[in-house]
């Protein structure tokens, strides 16, 4: 069996992405797509790369994900996808790099530090 991987990561979140030549059913941690992703948002987020390479019904997805959250996790499928498809079919590459959905988004959580509220957040000064 013919089979295509992509790791995808975005925040806390990583997704293992396998491509099978298929009629374009998804399934995520053993569930179907839509239960999974309620958001139709998110659920247009990860069908993005299928779309620009038009690609779409051509192949199964199966996927497992963990950490993180729901936005995350859509995010981590979406860059799993595209890096799938790119060990599918190289010439893809460039469509997939140009809508920018090979690049991972290293944005993170940043930590809260000491003497402090938040992350940026400050306690009120006070002068007097």
């Amino acid at each position: 069996m013919i089979q295509y991987y992509g790791t995808g990561k975005r925040k806390r979140s990583v997704a293992r992405v396998y491509l099978r030549p298929g009629d374009g059913e998804v399934v995520i941690n053993k569930r179907p797509f839509e239960d999974f992703f309620p958001s139709e948002t998110l659920r247009w987020q990860v069908r993005q790369p299928l779309v620009h390479t038009e690609t779409q019904g051509k192949f199964d997805i199966y996927v497992n994900v963990r950490g993180g959250g729901v936005s995350g996790q859509a995010g981590a499928v979406r860059h799993g996808i595209s890096r799938a498809l790119v060990d599918y079919n190289a010439e893809l590459r460039d469509t997939l790099k140009k809508a920018g959905f090979l690049t991972r988004d290293s944005r993170k959580i940043e930590r809260k530090k000491y003497g402090q509220k938040k992350a940026r957040k400050r306690f009120q000064y006070s002068k007097r």
